[in-house]
């Protein structure tokens, strides 16, 4: 357990670091990118309901946040890298939680959504059980846990400065399975490419209580 606990804290502190040090770069590439599909599966099971509690699950600068906003929804963002923290506060004016994925203190039941859009496949396969039950609980009943994240078979440093835990369907669905949620829709990335070049597996999963 030990060398499980050192070895994620070796995760975080190289990955969260490494996003960190091109914190300016990464808003700059990713502030405009187009993922209003993934917007719009995570909010259909919603059916238009507003003012919804949302957990923006590793929020990077705040894009998300400020989109979810725009909505008349209630976004608190989370992210384990610090400066990321600062730049979404600013940017969206919305209450960002600076913790780790893998050790989290959320209120039980407080969030309708969990959106999790390109964060979860950092968490070391591991303690991902831990990390998928420790976002059960955080969601009300029924509530809706959408993930983004690169599909592949294989673990590790694939970046030196970041670690990556890439599934295929089969094998995501069985951790979130494990954990209470129930998947309700699942579509590759990016839209109109063929299967091979959809390189990203989005999920949406519901929370069964």
């Amino acid at each position: 357990m030990t060398d499980h606990k050192h070895h994620i804290n070796e995760i975080e502190e190289i990955t969260f670091k490494d996003y960190g040090d091109k914190a300016d770069n990464f808003w700059q590439r990713t502030k405009d990118h187009d993922v209003s599909q993934n917007y719009a599966a995570f909010l259909e099971p919603f059916e238009g309901r507003v003012g919804l509690d949302i957990l923006d699950f590793g929020c990077g600068p705040g894009r998300d946040l400020m989109y979810f906003k725009s909505l008349g929804h209630v976004p608190v963002g989370l992210d384990g890298t610090e400066e990321f923290c600062d730049m979404a506060r600013e940017n969206s004016q919305c209450h960002v939680l600076h913790q780790s994925f893998n050790s989290l203190d959320l209120e039980d039941n407080s969030f309708d959504g969990i959106f999790a859009n390109a964060s979860i496949f950092h968490v070391p396969s591991h303690n991902l059980h831990k990390v998928m039950n420790d976002l059960w609980a955080a969601l009300k009943p029924g509530g809706i846990l959408f993930t983004s994240n690169p599909r592949g078979d294989e673990e590790g440093w694939s970046n030196p400065g970041r670690y990556g835990n890439f599934m295929q369907f089969e094998k995501s669905e069985a951790y979130l399975e494990a954990a209470g949620f129930t998947v309700v829709n699942h579509y590759y990335r990016p839209q109109g490419l063929p299967i091979e070049k959809q390189n990203w597996l989005a999920i949406v999963s519901r929370a069964v209580k």
